[in-house]
């Protein structure tokens, strides 16, 4: 077990969408250094995989994110097999393809149920249980988009991480006074190389053959120091932080945005 990571021994962490991407690397690093993993996504037969890869005690809950009462029965799960429930971690997401203009009614539905209201069933439901046990640590993972948008082929979904920060800063903020040992945080990647480019909505280029894409085992140990090391506001990469305070600073936002805004390798459909 690596000194770094010593202190994750014994944890109970749930983990959704953690049948693959950073979801799966998080739940083997966890568990690998003596965490209770609790793992949570549709596709039970990838959560058994990553559950064998990660060693040590883990549950595998087949759960759907986007529906209140399967949040339920995951804490539950999880305080019937350990007890207690010290880490949540809101990682389940979904992207798309679409620019403003090319939006449904549907689209906007489904990414905003999937990145939006899936956190905050989870939020919901464990935060009670964090209040009667007086510690705990929620984790929403959001984007580096959700701070800056500039791939406007990801519309929805950088609205829907906008979204996400939001919320996850006022549970923070409520929760600051009347139960200061809970912790929330935001975790915001950049490109990751994960199945995420490919699995989103109206497809896209495949996040693991980008060169610049970050290895989801980094972003896992960003995550894993987080839940030893509670911040608020957390970035995944050097740089992404001062970038997001360049673009907030800065007089004229668009001089920002017409220096780095990102462009589709095809055009959205």
């Amino acid at each position: 077990m690596p000194v770094e990571f010593s202190g994750l021994n014994g944890k109970v962490i749930v983990i959704t969408g953690a049948s693959d991407g950073i979801g799966a690397a998080l739940a083997t690093l966890t568990g690998s250094n003596g965490a209770h993993v609790v793992l949570a996504a549709r596709r039970e037969a990838a959560l058994q995989g990553v559950a064998a890869a990660s060693g040590g005690e883990t549950l595998v809950v087949r759960m759907d994110v986007t529906r209140r009462e399967d949040h339920a029965r995951l804490l539950a799960s999880a305080i019937a097999r350990f007890g207690h429930v010290d880490v949540w971690v809101n990682n389940a997401g979904r992207g798309i393809t679409r620019t403003v203009l090319e939006l449904t009614d549907s689209d906007v539905d489904d990414i905003m149920l999937v990145n939006v209201k899936s956190a905050l069933y989870g939020m919901q439901e464990v935060v009670p249980h964090f209040q009667a046990r007086g510690t705990g640590h929620v984790i929403n993972v959001s984007s580096m988009l959700g701070r800056i948008p500039l791939a406007t082929f990801r519309s929805v979904y950088c609205a829907s991480k906008h979204a996400l920060n939001a919320l996850t800063a006022c549970l923070r903020q409520d929760l600051r006074v009347t139960h200061p040992a809970i912790h929330v945080s935001t975790v915001s990647p950049g490109v990751v190389a994960t199945s995420f480019g490919a699995n989103a909505i109206g497809g896209g280029p495949d996040s693991r053959g980008l060169p610049s894409a970050q290895p989801v085992e980094e972003v896992a140990e960003v995550i894993a120091r987080t839940i030893l090391s509670p911040s608020a506001d957390v970035y995944t990469r050097d740089g992404m932080r001062q970038m997001a305070a360049r673009y907030y600073g800065a007089e004229d936002m668009g001089a920002v945005e017409a220096e780095f805004t990102m462009r589709p390798a095809t055009p959205a459909r």
